[in-house]
């Protein structure tokens, strides 16, 4: 290239490689030159008047200076690498699989070591809380999804399978749960529980498709309802071993159980109704998701956690059969009552209004289950008071103290509701329930009631005087068996709803006064007993 003097022009070379670079440009011993010279000498270059020996002895010196670089770099020692972390999901993953992998090649997993601590009640809430609140949106949030993507009268069918579903779930559970971890002295061992749990759930299912046979199901609702079926017979198999980690006051650990359990058939059922658009399909892979969580999570989790298990006893689970028969019965029997409105609704009015039905009852039901949250996790504690005598007085202000929590659980919902529940009921459903309004805060009611009459059935239990609240039961279920009937022929929806708070207002009263009867005896026994020691 020539300049504007028409003298030829070098390419410059890159700096810090070129003979006028820093080092480049100067030997070993010489002076670094200054900015000036630099520049100067640069030009000259550019500009043909350097002297060919200096741009020779220049350009020796620059590639010498490359070569030592080349070589230091080579040989300066290079800093280890640091370990690629994965994200805490995988890790906790591959830990867990190692863990069990692990313990079934060293022996089985009922003999390892536990590694997590029981005894933690800021655990227990947290994780109960999270774990009981996943498990009750199930229910709401896939009819609000089904509702959204397959319209009202297919959520409305989906609503009645997951009524009948959890109704057969009381047969799977057989009134064990509370039986069992009130079991402090451990007089079954966890092997007769799990042996009673099988059968159940077997029987569940069998019962399922005979109701279905009985109801003469067209094809796709018998399918989506068997898929919902076994789903909810995983759930109360799970049950169990969630029971049992409770049992042994790691019930943090049953509520992660339970929300991993929850929040996976959640997504599976989204999923799969968003790709295919049907139900069933959706149905069954929720189910299939379900059993994956217990075969990977709970049951390895429990058997690990837990001591190791007696042998099973035959006569122990028979006898286990017989002790929960009348938790069975009254809870089969609520159940009835609780649902009768919308088994009467199925054969008086469309499915659609099953999808009603349950959009109100489910602010209900959000009553019922942050009630739970308050006292289940009490309920082993509760027992132990119950079992020494001198502190019946205090077991009767707990008692007093949560039904009037549960008072303002009520209260506060109610208030909540009315601000902002109605429209964000329309936003989820995609429905406008300002019509409802009305029949709404009814429902509430009834919602406050159940949790009550829960809390008062989990009592009896902890009493160990479940018989006697069997005549109750039904007492209340005759009664259910015509008021729903009647209300619902003469006014439809509104009359479902003003017969379930009409039927659980009795209820409770029973159970009011039964236990008011149940302490008076005992305190009548208890005077006997002092007279008898006296006069001996």
């Amino acid at each position: 290239m020539r300049n504007a003097r028409g003298v030829h022009r070098r390419e410059a070379a890159p700096l810090g490689r070129g003979p006028f670079s820093p080092e480049g440009a100067r030997g070993a011993d010489e002076p670094r030159p200054s900015v000036r010279d630099e520049m100067r000498a640069r030009e000259r270059f550019l500009n043909g008047e350097e002297p060919a020996e200096e741009t020779a002895r220049l350009e020796a010196a620059a590639a010498a200076e490359e070569t030592r670089r080349q070589r230091a770099a080579y040989t300066a020692p290079q800093r280890p690498a640091a370990p690629r972390r994965g994200n805490p999901i995988t890790r906790l993953a591959n830990q867990w699989f190692d863990r069990v992998m692990g313990a079934l090649g060293d022996g089985g997993l009922s003999e390892q070591e536990a590694q997590y601590a029981s005894h933690n009640t800021t655990k227990d809430f947290i994780w109960n809380t999270v774990g009981v609140g996943a498990w009750g949106m199930v229910f709401p949030i896939l009819t609000m999804i089904a509702t959204q993507l397959v319209g009202v009268e297919n959520a409305g069918m989906l609503s009645m399978a997951f009524v009948v579903g959890s109704l057969l779930w009381i047969v799977a559970n057989f009134g064990v749960r509370t039986y069992q971890i009130s079991d402090v002295n451990e007089v079954h061992s966890f092997a007769d529980y799990q042996v009673n749990r099988w059968i159940t759930c077997v029987a569940m299912v069998l019962v399922g498709c005979l109701y279905c046979a009985i109801r003469g199901y067209d094809t796709e609702m018998f399918y989506l309802s068997m898929g919902i079926f076994f789903y909810r017979m995983v759930d109360g198999l799970a049950d169990v071993y969630e029971g049992r980690l409770q049992q042994v006051d790691k019930l943090y650990l049953a509520g992660i159980s339970q929300a991993l359990r929850s929040v996976l058939v959640l997504v599976v059922f989204a999923v799969l109704l968003v790709i295919t658009q049907n139900m069933v399909v959706a149905a069954f892979a929720m189910a299939i998701a379900a059993a994956a969580t217990f075969v990977v999570v709970t049951y390895p989790l429990t058997l690990l956690e837990t001591p190791k298990s007696r042998r099973v006893s035959w006569a122990s689970v028979g006898q286990l059969f017989k002790n929960t028969a009348p938790l069975f019965v009254a809870l089969f029997l609520y159940a009835l009552i609780d649902n009768m409105p919308k088994f009467v609704m199925e054969g008086a009015l469309s499915y659609d209004n099953q999808l009603y039905f349950n959009a109100l009852y489910f602010p209900a039901q959000g009553i019922l289950i942050t009630s739970q949250l308050v006292y289940k996790p009490l309920l082993v504690r509760m027992a132990g008071v119950w079992q020494d005598t001198s502190k019946r007085r205090q077991f009767d202000l707990i008692m007093i103290g949560i039904l009037g929590v549960i008072v303002a659980i009520t209260a506060v919902n109610v208030l909540v509701m009315a601000w902002i529940g109605i429209p964000i009921m329309g936003f989820l459903y995609g429905i406008d329930f300002e019509q409802f309004r009305g029949l709404l805060f009814i429902m509430l009611a009834a919602g406050g009631v159940t949790a009550a009459i829960d809390f008062m059935y989990q009592v009896v239990t902890v009493m160990r005087r479940q018989k006697d609240v069997t005549t109750l039961y039904l007492v209340t279920f005759g009664f259910s068996l015509f008021v729903p009937i009647l209300l619902v022929m003469f006014t439809g929806l509104p009359g479902a709803v003003i017969g379930y708070l009409i039927v659980m207002t009795l209820l409770f009263v029973l159970l009011v006064w039964e236990y008011f009867r149940i302490r008076k005896d005992m305190a009548h026994e208890a005077q006997l007993r002092a007279a008898r020691e006296g006069f001996e």
